[in-house]
């Protein structure tokens, strides 16, 4: 009897440990609180052409049911239109990851980084360009969210280029979202604007996401917008 007594309170000790391991890794993945209750289980599929919506979930979990490597060696790029859920896909991945698996992640957007390395350069700053990318480039499983949204200059594409390549060179998996698609669109009356992922970021580096992720295209109709015409209609 002392000895089972012992073996169940490993176990206990164990799942406490565990537990604890994941609210740390949870702390400090630096996900924003407009995502705090996104989860894979919670994830509603909405009605799309193809199942697109539906089959993304999928990816998703066996994504995480299949981590680590070496049965996963490659990151996942959500594409699609705003409101489809491809960030709530993305967050509930890591989510998962951090609580089931204590993989350390971390979610970063991608234009909130490049502002802050950029007022990382003025002289009263206390933050240094590689104090803001250290973590970027180190963590085991990084989220990049809105991946094209910034005016596609040198600098933005060479920022880019610098964290792809490094996770590539070091196999570290990492996460995407994008709204840009990988084929030509529709364009309207503005003048200048860039509208597929190889306008955004450069074809090199397109070549490069295409090589380190599969690529999970979301078709459907703004979850966030229908939400909200219908609390203005009731």
């Amino acid at each position: 009897m002392r000895v089972a007594q012992k073996g169940v309170e490993g176990v206990i000790r164990c799942e406490c440990v565990k537990g604890a391991r994941a609210d740390r890794l949870l702390e400090t993945a630096n996900i924003p609180f407009r995502y705090a209750r996104c989860e894979l289980e919670n994830f509603d599929v909405m009605p799309s052409p193809d199942r697109s919506i539906e089959k993304a979930k999928i990816a998703a979990e066996k994504f995480v049911d299949e981590y680590p490597m070496p049965r996963v060696s490659f990151g996942l790029l959500f594409m699609g239109p705003q409101g489809v859920g491809k960030t709530h896909l993305a967050v509930g991945v890591i989510r998962a990851l951090m609580r089931r698996k204590g993989v350390p992640c971390l979610f970063r957007s991608f234009p909130e980084l490049l502002k802050e390395i950029q007022n990382s350069y003025s002289p009263i700053s206390q933050s240094s360009e590689f104090s803001l990318l250290a973590p970027v480039l180190d963590t085991e499983v990084l989220v990049l969210d809105e991946l094209g949204a910034q005016t596609p200059s040198t600098w933005v594409r060479d920022t880019v280029s610098y964290i792809l390549n490094h996770r590539y060179s070091e196999n570290k998996v990492t996460i995407f979202t994008t709204n840009y698609q990988d084929k030509d669109e529709l364009t309207d009356n503005r003048k200048g604007v860039a509208y597929t992922l190889a306008e955004r970021v450069g074809d090199q580096m397109r070549s490069r996401l295409f090589e380190m992720c599969k690529t999970i295209t979301m078709v459907g109709n703004d979850f966030r917008k229908a939400v909200k015409q219908a609390e203005h209609h009731f």
